[in-house]
C-alpha cells in the first residue's frame, strides 16, 4: 500500500512539473509572438491614421483615435504603385517558373543519371556557394551592362533564375526516391523525362512548393540587384519603389502614406506564407530527412 502511494505522489509530482514546464513554454512563445508581431501592428496602425493626428501625437498612441483609409488612397494615386507591383508580380512569376525549371533538370541529371565527371560537377557546384554574392552581383552587373539589359525584364529576370542550395536541396529529395522505381521504369522503356514529371516531380511535390514559395518571397522582396540595372521608374520593383515613395512621392515627413504603401506591398507575402506554411514546413522537414 505504501509503495502505491509512493506511485501515486510520484506521478503527481511529475505531471504538476510538466504543467510548470508547459506553462512556462507558452509564456515565453507568447511573448516572443508579440515582439514579432508587433511592428507589423505598428506598421498597420501608422498607416491608418491621418497625418495631422501622427504629427500632434506627443506620446505615441497604440489605439488610433479617428482612422481613416486615406492614406491607402494617397499610395495608389500619389505614385504609381500599381505600376510598381505589377511589375514586381511578373519578374516574381517569370523569375520562379524559369527557376524551376533550371534546376528540377539539374538536380534530376545530379541525382538519377550517370555521367562522366559527375560528382567533380556537383562538387564544382556546390564550391559556388563560397563566392561572396557581391562578387556575383559585380560580376552579373557588367554582363547585364554589356549585353544591353539595363531596364529591362530579361536583365532583372536572367541573373536570379538558377539557385545552387536549391539544386542542392532537390538533389537530396530525388535521391530519397528507391531506385527499384528508376530501374523498373527504365525496364518499361519509360524515358527519363517522362519519369521525372510522372514519378519524380509528384513524389516530391513538397519540396518543389517550398522551393517556389521562398523563391517567390526571395523575389518580391529584391532590393540591390532591382536597384543596379534599372533607372527608369516604369521597370521600378516594389523595394525600389519604396525608396522613390519616400524621395519623390509622399514626402520624407508623411510617415502614415508610407506605411500604407508598405502595408500594401507586404500583404502578398503575408498570405502567402499563411496559406502555404503548413507545405513549407512539411518540405523543409522533407528536406532534412534522408533514408
Amino acid at each position: 500500500m505504501g509503495v502505491t502511494m509512493d506511485y501515486r505522489q510520484i506521478e503527481k509530482s511529475e505531471k504538476r512539473h510538466r504543467r510548470i514546464t508547459h506553462t512556462l513554454v507558452y509564456i515565453l512563445l507568447i511573448f516572443w509572438a508579440l515582439v514579432v508581431l508587433f511592428p507589423f501592428y505598428w506598421m498597420l496602425l501608422t498607416s491608418v491614421k491621418s497625418y495631422g493626428s501622427y504629427n500632434a501625437e506627443r506620446v505615441p498612441a497604440f489605439w488610433p483615435i479617428s482612422p481613416t483609409l486615406q492614406n491607402y488612397a494617397d499610395a495608389f494615386t500619389t505614385v504609381p504603385l500599381a505600376g510598381y507591383l505589377l511589375n514586381t508580380l511578373i519578374f516574381t512569376l517569370a523569375t520562379t517558373a524559369i527557376m524551376l525549371v533550371v534546376i528540377t533538370l539539374a538536380a534530376y541529371a545530379f541525382a538519377r543519371l550517370s555521367f562522366r565527371g559527375k560528382n567533380i560537377a556537383f562538387t564544382l557546384l556546390l564550391s559556388l556557394m563560397m563566392i561572396p554574392n557581391e562578387l556575383v552581383i559585380i560580376t552579373n552587373y557588367a554582363t547585364v551592362t554589356n549585353l544591353d539589359m539595363r531596364n529591362t525584364f530579361l536583365g532583372l529576370i536572367l541573373p536570379s533564375v538558377t539557385s545552387v542550395f536549391y539544386i542542392y536541396l532537390l538533389k537530396e529529395n530525388f535521391e530519397l526516391v528507391p531506385d527499384e522505381l528508376y530501374r523498373a521504369a527504365k525496364a518499361d522503356g519509360t524515358s527519363d523525362f517522362k519519369y521525372l514529371w510522372k514519378v519524380m516531380i509528384p513524389i516530391c511535390k513538397p519540396t518543389l512548393v517550398t522551393i517556389t514559395i521562398l523563391k517567390m518571397i526571395e523575389c518580391w522582396n529584391s532590393y540591390v540587384w532591382p536597384r543596379l540595372v534599372t533607372d527608369d521608374p516604369s521597370f521600378y520593383l516594389v523595394s525600389n519603389g519604396i525608396q522613390e515613395i519616400r524621395e519623390n512621392g509622399f514626402g520624407r515627413e508623411n510617415i502614415p502614406a508610407m506605411m500604407a504603401a508598405v502595408v500594401v506591398i507586404s500583404v502578398p507575402l503575408i498570405l502567402l506564407f499563411l496559406v502555404f506554411r503548413k507545405k513549407i514546413m512539411e518540405g523543409v522537414s522533407r528536406g532534412g530527412t534522408k533514408g
